[in-house]
């Protein structure tokens, strides 16, 4: 060791307070949670395998649920960190990338296997890019605040909701056959969902849903429960609803945020420059 260095070891006593400082209860509650929706991911591909996919679904949404909790509870209780952030990107690339995609071989893209393993490992990679890019664009400083509504491109857990729809229909009233005939546009919509995850196509986020009005709190929560009441009853087709929603809300939200991006532009337009 040089000189320079040698005035800042640390005695033995040193080195253990800081190798095993203890962590507050605050930092591990939200990793616990995302554990938690890792073991639901997880869990989702024993039931897939076991071909019980209604438990494999139910275990995917508890993933999605949970993975919107963590955050929430860490941001809530001052618990957010570096680790949190990186296990919560693995655990979603597993529960939302890799899960719902074999979900789908499972039931019925491995009557094609060659293009539905395709169409499997696609969905798999644009999970990854899209949660990598997530990561990425955290760290800007320099993004608008406007831009907090939106999710770039489609988010992981929207994702391995809508690329269900498939199999919530086939569960569903509508009882949508699982013949190979009908592989093919299984295949095309794994596909589509993928592109979006991947893509920069605008969503919105939601994040920016705050404090309810005092005279729309029955209201909503009479809406929540009876919500509730109804993914209890009829869980496939109250997922199909949502699925289907989700979608059309996307050219709503690239309006939006093309409206907002056209603003800004005229807001940062110096008032005697000429407009094109």
């Amino acid at each position: 060791m040089s000189e320079d260095l040698q005035g800042f070891e640390l005695s033995p006593p040193e080195m253990r307070r800081l190798r095993f400082r203890n962590i507050p209860l605050r930092v591990v509650l939200p990793n616990l949670v995302t554990l938690l929706a890792l073991c639901m991911g997880l869990t989702a591909i024993r039931y897939a395998i076991e071909e019980d996919f209604v438990k494999a679904v139910t275990a995917i949404m508890a993933a999605a649920v949970l993975d919107g909790l963590d955050g929430r509870i860490a941001r809530a209780i001052k618990g957010t960190s570096r680790f949190g952030a990186e296990l919560d990107s693995l655990a979603d690339f597993v529960d939302f990338g890799v899960a719902p995609g074999l979900l789908l071989y499972l039931w019925s893209l491995h009557e094609i296997k060659g293009l539905g393993w395709f169409a499997v490992l696609a969905f798999a990679i644009a999970g990854a890019l899209r949660l990598a890019r997530f990561n990425v664009m955290i760290d800007d400083p320099g993004k608008p605040a406007w831009q907090a509504e939106f999710f770039v491109g489609m988010p992981a857990p929207a994702g391995a909701v809508t690329v269900l729809l498939p199999l919530y229909l086939h569960f569903s009233v509508l009882e949508l056959p699982a013949s190979k005939a009908l592989v093919p546009f299984y295949i095309i919509y794994v596909l589509a969902i993928a592109f979006l995850m991947a893509s920069r196509i605008p969503h919105f986020s939601g994040k920016r849903i705050g404090r309810i009005p005092r005279d729309l709190v029955i209201p909503v929560l009479f809406g929540v429960g009876v919500t509730a009441l109804l993914l209890a009853t009829y869980p496939m087709e109250v997922l199909s609803v949502v699925s289907v929603a989700f979608l059309a809300m996307i050219p709503f939200s690239v309006k939006r945020y093309n409206a907002l991006a056209k603003a800004e532009m005229e807001k940062a337009q110096p008032s005697g420059a000429p407009q094109e």
